[in-house]
């Protein structure tokens, strides 16, 4: 049998709450069908109102043959962006529109739109008591306006530039022809104001023209005396006449200097050529003499008969001594013929130098006259400046009155608009819909007083009933002892308390809370404010049978943070390593991987370094498979670039435990405090996860800056005594963190990116 407490807690019998919707069944459907009749007797009495729309659609009119030349290349240009668009729709629904609808279609004459022509008496009722405007003191083409407004809605079609015009009524005649007249009504002011337009450009273009006109012949003359008065004479290429005879000069003195040159330079060899002895025929002069020539093949069947002579003949022999003295004579002749052309050249540069120096002496003159021609064609120039500018204006004007002139004589002034779809006369009204109305009025009837129903019998209590226990402690009832056996001596109950899973508080002192559940387990295990069983006044055996039950362990009251607030504080301390240790074992190195993440987020360069035994902080954040790690690093079979990885769900790295033999890497552990130096050096923050590690195991780990969190799961006696061996061995400011409440560290987390 069970019994309660004396503090014992109700609960919610929800058989007995929902049965009470039975109970009053009746109830429920009386007014469930009263809501219901009277939504369909307003659904069914109210006026109908009559929805139409009509579709304009903003396009250009104008026809490649008529539209104006100088617009002859937008036409792949949209007439209006979606500003564009918005704007037309404000037009279409402006006053000035209906105002005129209203006027052609005497809406001031139909009480729905002027409500002075048929005030109910509810509604003047409510005027003469004040709780309602009078609408008589408001004009009544502004009343029509304000109805029309209400009725009204004009909008862009998206990604078109289709403009609908819809528009309700109780008259569906007049739901179809109000947007009708008010599209009419937008085209012709449309196209009233580009008669405006075109009809201002033309008043303006006429006495611009005629004052252009003059301007122009005024300029133009100007021009021409100029350069009249200036004896500005253009030759050819558009240049003037000084200028043209300075570059004929200057090219022909050019020449001029280019001959005498040569003919120096040809002189003075034939000279050297003469007064050396030397052998005149490398003169090209020389050589192209026909005197010359001759006399050299003379000499040459000279030399040849004195050759011919000398094989029979002594040299002293008449014969050879009149040819040589022949030979001689021609030797003298080709010098003297040589002389005078040296002589012929001289003078050929002493003229050509004579020449130049007139050539001189008129570029000279020549550069004087083109320097003042070039300031006076400045001017010039200046002038014609003017003159073009006035007559291109001119032109342009003459085109653009032209055209105004012949669409204001025709009237033809097409509007970029034109009514797409008409609006149709509406066969069925748009409200009150009788179905939909009375459905929602039976669902809501009906929600609601199932809801009020449940809420009476939950304030009334008779859906409350006790609860089966206490939230605190539950007592079992034992077998009673033979009190034949015990005489005087009265049975009392064993009690058996369970442990409490209390919510975590945050500690003061964790050695202190520790050694106070050593002390007084009962009062540990109690709630607050719940006293401990008084064995002093019980009696003796049930006092000895009290004192003899045995508690179950005590969970440690231990104040934990989250993986959010160890990151925040991580962030904010600027710490450079963290070192967690589990005492629970791979379960919660998961608060390791989670903080490393949520640092790695917030832009920080994070590393993480996996030291448990079994790589349970680096098999979430890396692909299946065995990957070079600590190991590796410490045993000297891999660098630092080969054991670092990128997290797949994160921007974190991390190195796992490796595939390194473990008894021959633990040689090198002297190397871990070298290997995080340099580990903090590259990166914002070092994560290391230790698992079960105590204080000494992770003191070759810690440095400056270093953070020690303990990762708890549930605070049993376990991370209690952990938690305590840590602090007493120097790390007081241990901090507990717990990884619940988040996604497993293996699966992908929205928002992250996968590591390349």
């Amino acid at each position: 049998m069970s019994v309660q407490s004396a503090a014992a807690d109700v609960d919610v019998d929800l058989r007995q709450l929902f049965a009470s919707l039975a109970r009053n069944w009746l109830r429920i459907f009386v007014v469930v069908l009263l809501v219901t009749g009277l939504a369909f007797a307003f659904a069914s009495l109210a006026t109908r109102h009559y929805n139409a729309e009509t579709q304009v659609e903003i396009a250009p009119r104008e026809s490649v043959y008529t539209r104006p030349a100088s617009n002859n290349n937008d036409t792949d240009k949209p007439i209006l962006d979606e500003q564009g668009v918005a704007t037309q729709v404000q037009i279409i629904s402006s006053n000035e529109i209906l105002k005129q609808v209203a006027q052609k279609l005497g809406l001031e004459k139909l009480p729905e739109f002027n409500e002075v022509l048929d005030m109910s008496a509810l509604s003047r009722a409510l005027v003469l008591v004040g709780l309602k405007s009078d609408p008589m003191e408001i004009p009544t083409e502004e009343r029509v306006l304000k109805k029309m407004h209400e009725k009204l809605n004009v909008y862009g079609v998206e990604k078109t530039r289709i403009i609908a015009i819809e528009f309700s009524s109780e008259d569906p005649q007049l739901a179809a022809k109000i947007p009708d007249d008010i599209a009419a009504a937008y085209i012709a002011g449309q196209g009233a104001a580009k008669l405006e337009s075109n009809n201002a450009a033309a008043d303006f273009l006429a006495p611009e023209i005629a004052d252009l006109s003059k301007q122009v012949k005024d300029a133009e003359a100007k021009v021409a005396a100029y350069r009249a008065q200036s004896d500005l004479l253009m030759g050819g290429n558009n240049s003037v006449l000084a200028t043209q005879q300075l570059s004929e000069l200057s090219s022909e003195l050019s020449k001029v200097r280019a001959n005498r040159a040569a003919a120096e330079a040809t002189a003075d060899g034939v000279r050297r050529a003469l007064q050396n002895g030397g052998s005149l025929d490398a003169v090209p002069e020389v050589l192209s003499s026909d005197l010359i020539q001759r006399l050299r093949e003379r000499q040459v069947e000279l030399r040849s008969n004195i050759a011919d002579l000398s094989t029979t003949l002594l040299g002293n022999h008449p014969r050879i001594r009149a040819l040589k003295s022949q030979l001689s004579d021609l030797d003298a002749q080709i010098r003297s013929e040589a002389q005078k052309i040296m002589k012929g050249l001289l003078m050929q540069a002493e003229t050509a130098k004579a020449r130049e120096n007139q050539l001189v002496a008129d570029v000279n003159t020549l550069k004087a006259a083109s320097a003042q021609a070039g300031e006076q064609q400045v001017d010039l120039d200046a002038l014609q400046r003017d003159a073009t500018a006035k007559r291109q204006q001119l032109e342009l004007y003459l085109t653009n009155y032209r055209e105004a002139a012949s669409r204001q004589d025709r009237n033809y002034l097409p509007v970029d608009a034109r009514i797409a779809s008409k609006a149709s006369v509406p066969s069925e009204a748009y409200f009150p819909k009788v179905g939909p109305i009375v459905g929602a009025a039976f669902a809501a009837s009906l929600l609601i007083m199932a809801i009020v129903t449940l809420l009476r019998e939950l304030f009334s209590g008779r859906a409350m009933r006790p609860a089966t226990g206490s939230r605190f402690e539950r007592i079992d009832e034992v077998a009673m002892p033979d009190t034949a056996h015990a005489p005087g001596m009265v049975a009392m109950p064993a009690v058996r308390r369970e442990p409490i899973r209390q919510e975590p508080i945050v500690r003061q002192e964790v050695g202190d809370r520790a050694a106070e559940a050593e002390a007084e387990p009962y009062t540990a295990a109690m709630p607050y404010g719940a006293e401990a069983p008084d064995t002093a006044a019980m009696p003796d055996a049930a006092a000895a049978e009290q004192t003899a039950v045995t508690p179950e362990p005590v969970r440690s009251t231990l104040g934990e943070i989250d993986i959010e607030k160890a990151a925040e504080k991580l962030i904010a301390s600027g710490a450079a390593r963290a070192i967690f240790v589990s005492p629970e074992g791979d379960e919660a190195a998961a608060s390791a991987i989670l903080v490393a993440r949520e640092v790695a987020d917030a832009g920080l360069r994070v590393l993480l370094l996996d030291l448990t035994a079994s790589g349970a902080a680096s098999r979430p954040m890396l692909d299946s498979g065995l990957f070079p790690g600590i190991t590796n690093l410490l045993a000297s079979e891999a660098q630092f670039s080969d054991v670092i990885h990128a997290d797949l769900y994160s921007d974190c790295h991390v190195i796992p435990v490796g595939t390194a033999d473990p008894v021959r890497a633990m040689r090198a552990a002297d190397r871990l405090p070298i290997i995080m130096q340099s580990l903090t050096t590259a990166y914002d923050l070092v994560v290391v996860e230790c698992g079960p590690a105590d204080a000494q195991g992770i003191g070759r780990l810690a440095g400056d800056a270093t953070e020690v969190f303990l990762s708890m799961l549930e605070p049993d006696d376990e991370v209690t005594q952990a938690a305590v061996k840590l602090i007493e061995n120097g790390y007081p400011d241990l901090t507990l963190v717990t990884p619940l409440g988040h996604e497993p560290p293996g699966n992908p987390v929205p928002g992250r990116r996968s590591a390349a």
